[in-house]
């Protein structure tokens, strides 16, 4: 009897194994970023029987709201983040609510300190302390807060009552600069590691990576990505004070790490301002650089640059994708850094070199913008080669429009500086493409570590970047206004892309409320605290006054220079789509050991690609997940659509309509043996409808 009692113990392992559930607790499903599902549940089988389960409302959108998270699943626990940054928890497997923190409520003052500027939240962090305790780590603001998981109340050991403030260890001449996080920090041991976004225009923030200690919130260590005195990279700066007046080098997209060896990897963006580098003549490192470093101590280990002084808005725009790569007969730990430019770099995650020939390449370097000075090279990788197309001609205007406006958007196009990627920014207008979103974007690629195949989804929309030199004027309102809103707001006030239009707020704000909303920003506008109270007053005044008709004045004059963008403008047709011909959006499949593209899809669909029988592809923002059995997931279009693709030849196997688009990334996950998606379906970009949802599909036996 008892030989009985073990063999039905041991017959019953097996089944109790099968059952247990799979959690998604790391962004992008592994601190590797990979992005890979090690599951074959979901298969070219049953992939068509996935059904809404279903369908979570936070209940708190508004008409310019967005959801970008890649929400956790956790012992049966589903973790999510509502499009006003509360934080909640549910049931995984039914949808039902356990609680909601909501970040607002936690401090009586804290919507007075921060206003109604709250950050986008594309992830968030689970911690597990030595007490066997669950914890989430999440920006809102300026403010990383410890949430307990068992109750969804902030941490009270943790810094001050439950959150650090995030200028914390960027400099005292910080505390009134606009510091959040979009992208969640990765868990070393018992420190919480972080990246930041901040200003990209002048003054801005510095982007220094830092280590908190997750129990205390203590600062452990910092990184400083504008070097200071007797650090390296310190003279890659024509200006021995550089360090002291410029921000930004930030790593805004997330981290990658390699836990068992300790090495952190941060990417990060341009130093601040984005398109003007007088100020900062220099390669400018460490800006737009993977940078490897110890993750216990924060001690650089090596780096690598792939743009120089970038005035092109060449962030990189995701971390690195990690795995092992056969080569030669042998296997190297390395590294796959997608960018915005299409480039793909492939390194040794351990040395930092290449794996291919990575070519200092000439490039156009004479700028008529005075006192810049370009590089003469960049960085070209031999291999793989570009997903996304990186240059353009007549032939490739937009074939959907009549003549006289094909003739218009042929007149704006023969006026631009267009020939060459690097082409430099110029008052008569340069053409970014791929755009300043991509080529790839924060979703990025997901990877089959098995086959070394790398899955990323591409933008391919046409800006234009004009540069203008600034006066001063009569009115210190318009001189403020100059350097800290025309690149966004305009010449003439009316904003481009999702920047707003700022003529007659006089009507709709009072003087007090436009101060409030000055100094503490509002959606995608960061607060302007730096502004000393009579400039606060003077810009108010100015933006109070304007009507229609109204433009700033920019005039050449001998004083100090300073140059401006006229906004971030994309090239459209006259009804809004991209002056250029499809594909606009795109799924690529990108052979990492032959170094080709095995396939490429219009990703997302239009109106007039339905008019005209092609697939057009869309703007597209997240990323996709790919499963050990070949399904690829993504959402990212603004079609309100989310899709499962064949990894071996990009064929359709499944497609659903979402109540909102989903601009983010899925997470995968399973209970009782059964697999789930889960997409946040939240819109606001790209002119769709902003929403509060969260839904999952799945498929139960």
């Amino acid at each position: 009897m008892k030989n009985n009692k073990i063999f039905i113990l041991l017959f019953l392992i097996p089944l109790i194994s099968c059952e247990k559930g799979v959690d998604w607790n790391v962004y992008g499903g592994s601190y590797e970023r990979t992005q890979f599902v090690d599951s074959d549940k979901l298969n070219l089988d049953n992939v068509y029987r996935l059904d809404k389960i279903w369908d979570y409302s936070s209940g708190d959108s508004d008409n310019s709201s967005q959801i970008q998270t890649n929400p956790l699943i956790i012992n049966g626990n589903f973790y999510g983040v509502s499009p006003k940054l509360k934080l909640f928890s549910l049931e995984a497997k039914t949808g039902i609510e356990i609680w909601v923190f909501d970040p607002f409520n936690a401090d009586d003052n804290f919507f007075e300190k921060e206003g109604s500027r709250v950050n986008v939240c594309r992830g968030i962090t689970y911690f597990k302390d030595k007490y066997k305790e669950d914890f989430i780590f999440y920006a809102v603001g300026s403010k990383l807060f410890k949430v307990n998981l068992k109750n969804g109340n902030p941490d009270s050991s943790f810094g001050n009552n439950g959150f650090v403030d995030l200028h914390e260890g960027l400099g005292s001449n910080s505390n009134s600069l606009f510091v959040t996080m979009t992208s969640p920090g990765v868990i070393y041991k018992d420190l919480i590691i972080v990246g930041s976004s901040v200003s990209e225009g002048n003054p801005a923030a510095k982007g220094n990576i830092r280590a908190f200690d997750a129990n205390t919130g203590d600062l452990k260590w910092t990184f400083n990505t504008i070097p200071e005195i007797g650090e390296d990279g310190y003279e890659s700066y024509n200006d021995p004070d550089a360090y002291k007046r410029l921000g930004g080098a930030n790593a805004w997209a997330g981290l990658t790490l390699d836990e068992k060896r300790g090495i952190l990897y941060a990417p990060t963006g341009s130093v601040s301002y984005d398109f003007y580098g007088g100020d900062r003549v220099g390669d400018n490192l460490f800006a737009n650089s993977i940078i490897a470093l110890n993750a216990e101590d924060g001690k650089r280990i090596w780096h690598f640059q792939t743009v120089h002084h970038d005035v092109w808005d060449r962030d990189l725009p995701t971390p690195p994708v990690l795995f092992d790569y056969s080569i030669n007969d042998s296997v190297i730990p390395s590294l796959a850094q997608v960018t915005k430019s299409g480039y793909i770099y492939l390194l040794n995650r351990i040395t930092g070199k290449p794996l291919h020939k990575i070519i200092e390449t000439e490039v156009p370097s004479k700028s008529n913008l005075i006192g810049e000075v370009l590089s003469k090279t960049q960085p070209i990788p031999s291999f793989p080669e570009p997903f996304s197309r990186q240059s353009l001609s007549l032939d490739d205007i937009n074939p959907f429009v009549l003549k006289n406006e094909r003739d218009s958007l042929i007149k704006v196009f023969s006026s631009i500086s267009k020939d060459h990627m690097f082409s430099p920014p110029s008052e008569e207008g340069t053409l970014i493409f791929p755009g300043f979103d991509g080529g790839a974007e924060w979703g990025g690629p997901a990877i089959d570590p098995i086959n070394n195949k790398l899955y990323i989804n591409s933008n391919e929309m046409p800006w234009i970047l004009t540069m203008k030199k600034v006066s001063n004027s009569s009115s210190q309102g318009m001189n403020i206004y100059n350097k800290q809103c025309l690149m966004c707001h305009g010449i003439d006030h009316k904003g481009s892309g999702e920047n707003p239009s700022i003529l007659d707020l006089g009507k709709k704000y009072s003087f007090s409320d436009m101060r409030s909303l000055i100094i503490n920003g509002k959606g995608l506008m960061p607060g302007f605290k730096f502004l000393d109270d009579q400039k606060i007053e003077k810009i108010v005044d100015y933006i109070m006054d304007l009507k229609d008709g109204d433009k700033t004045n920019i005039l050449s004059v001998n004083e100090e220079v300073f140059y401006t963008s006229t906004g971030y403008n994309k090239f459209l047709t006259n009804d809004g789509y991209p002056a250029i011909n499809p594909p606009w959006g795109t799924l690529n499949s990108i052979n990492l050991n032959t170094g080709k593209l095995d396939w490429k899809i219009p990703l997302g669909q239009t109106d007039i690609g339905i008019k005209n029988n092609i697939i057009t592809g869309t703007e597209n923002y997240g990323g996709p997940i790919v499963t050990k059995s070949g399904i690829i997931i993504i959402a990212a279009t603004a079609d309100n659509m989310i899709r499962a693709f064949n990894s071996k030849n990009g064929e359709l196997l499944w497609e659903e309509t979402l109540p909102f688009s989903g601009f983010a990334t899925p997470s995968y996950f399973e209970i009782e043996g059964n697999p789930y998606i889960a997409i946040a379906s939240g819109g606001g970009k790209l002119g769709t409808k902003s929403g509060d949802r969260y839904v999952v599909f799945g498929i139960t036996k």
